[in-house]
Formats: C-alpha cells, sequence, structure tokens
C-alpha cells in the first residue's frame, strides 16, 4: 500500500548546520593570537580543544532551540485555551566567539572549555518579547514548570529596575540536550519583556554605544530615558488593567524561584 494512502507524508529532513563551522575555527584561530596557547590542559589553542569547542557550541544551540519550541508549544497553548497570544515575538542568539573570549578575559579566567561551562551561563540566549506585564510572568513561570527544565537564577528587573531604568525579566534554565552519549543539562539566558521595554532597551542599548555624543547631551538623554522609563511603566499598569477586564488570560505577578544546580552542566 502506497504511503500516502496510510496519511503518511514525506518530510525533508534539513541537515545543514545553523552554525558555521569553519567560519567558527577560522575566527577562533584569529582570537587565539590574543590568547598564546600555554601549556594549561584544555587551552583553546589546542586543536583538539578547538574541535570540542565548536562541539560544545552545537550543544548550546540545541538547548536554545530546545528552549524555544518549548515557548512557541506555550504560546499555541495560550491561543487555543484563552484565545490570546502572549508572546508578540522571539529573537535567538549565541554569544560570538569574540563575546565568549571578551567575557573570559573580563573575569580573569582561563581559556578553556571548563571555564566556559562552569561560568559562562548566557553563551546561548533568547528574548521573549511579550505583549503585557502578566504574559511576561505566566510564560516565565509555566516554562519554569515544566519537569525537564531547571531555574538556576532569576533576576526581576521588572520589580526591581535597574539605575538606568531598564526592566526585564531575566532567568537562566538548564535543559537537557540529549545525544548519543546521554542528556546534557545545559543553560540558556532568556530575557522576558515586554513591547515597550524592549523598544525602550533597544534606544537606551544604542545611547549607551554612542561615543561621539558630548558628554552633556549623552547624560541629558540618560535622563529623558529614566523619565520615559517610569512613564512607560505607569502606562503598561493602565494598558494591564484594561487587558485583565476585557480578556481571560491567567494572571501573574511572580518571577520564578530558582532551584539551584542539581545536574551537571554539561
Amino acid at each position: 500500500m502506497q504511503a500516502h494512502r496510510l496519511g503518511w507524508h514525506n518530510v525533508i529532513l534539513d541537515r545543514q548546520s545553523r552554525i558555521n563551522t569553519n567560519d567558527l575555527r577560522t575566527r577562533l584561530k584569529v582570537l587565539l593570537n590574543q590568547f598564546p596557547p600555554d601549556n594549561q590542559p584544555g587551552h583553546l589553542g589546542d586543536m583538539e580543544t578547538m574541535t570540542e569547542f565548536i562541539n560544545q557550541m552545537q550543544v548550546y544551540e540545541g538547548a536554545m532551540y530546545e528552549i524555544s519550541t518549548k515557548l512557541e508549544i506555550l504560546d499555541s497553548e495560550f491561543q487555543v485555551r484563552f484565545s490570546h497570544d502572549p508572546i508578540h515575538h522571539m529573537e535567538r542568539r549565541l554569544k560570538s566567539v569574540d563575546s565568549i573570549l571578551g567575557k573570559l578575559e573580563r573575569k580573569n579566567l582561563p581559556v578553556t572549555i571548563e571555564a566556559i561551562r562552569d561560568n559562562l551561563f548566557d553563551v546561548a540566549g533568547i528574548r521573549v518579547i511579550c505583549n503585557y506585564r502578566d504574559d511576561v510572568y505566566s510564560v516565565a513561570n509555566y516554562l519554569s514548570a515544566q519537569s525537564d527544565i531547571q531555574v538556576l537564577r532569576v533576576k526581576d528587573y521588572i520589580k526591581s529596575p535597574k539605575q538606568n531604568g531598564y526592566r526585564s525579566l531575566h532567568v537562566i534554565y538548564a535543559v537537557p540536550v540529549f545525544l548519543s552519549n546521554g542528556a546534557h543539562y545545559t543553560p540558556v539566558e532568556v530575557q522576558f519583556r515586554t513591547i515597550a521595554m524592549d523598544y525602550w532597551a533597544s534606544l537606551e542599548h544604542a545611547l549607551r554605544y554612542k561615543t561621539d555624543l558630548p558628554d552633556n547631551k549623552h547624560a541629558e538623554h540618560a535622563q529623558t530615558l529614566l523619565d520615559c522609563a517610569r512613564s512607560l511603566q505607569n502606562v503598561e499598569t493602565q494598558m494591564q488593567t484594561i487587558h485583565r477586564d476585557i480578556n481571560g488570560a491567567p494572571q501573574s505577578g511572580e518571577a520564578p524561584h530558582a532551584e539551584g544546580l542539581q545536574h551537571a552542566i554539561s
């Protein structure tokens, strides 16, 4: 009997790697000229360790897509149950080799795979842009409640904004990536924020890295952005109240609780 008569459909398996390993290897060699290999075991200047680093980046990438798939499923469930999409959009990124080595240097850490695994928990990152503040906490808590996920660290900059006005909920999760040799619990940093928080953060980021502005103009814009952050918080609170009255989506105002590390990060 032909496959299509049984309801089966051909699916093309896309085996193209999302990570360009050749470019990654080339960039790593260039950057390691700044970090000459020493006799330290596991230094990234060693060719075998370099291959292990590329493999580790693929694990981080796998963890990032595991989390993003879970978020997509949660968003679909909300639509079915509540006729409401809590997630406006998502952005994913892996730290570049430049950023990883730079962070190791700033932290005075050795340039090794072990140092990356033990100290850098934001190599894989997802930014989840939600419509309302309730959505931020609801999605974060539903994701945190899943049995195969651990919550390693929580920083709630919505309840306690940074001094410059920055607001967002940062959660570091550990998610298992299943390889041929078993499960590798791998950290992924997820930043949950509303649309308003996101466009404010984008403008503040642009200002922070605008180095050709006079100091007085920079300070003026920074103060204006702080005032805008407070205004946006008030507007969001009012819009949240309206949203609660006209929609039946879950309401939540508490961040997930960190469990601490129970499985080895690898």
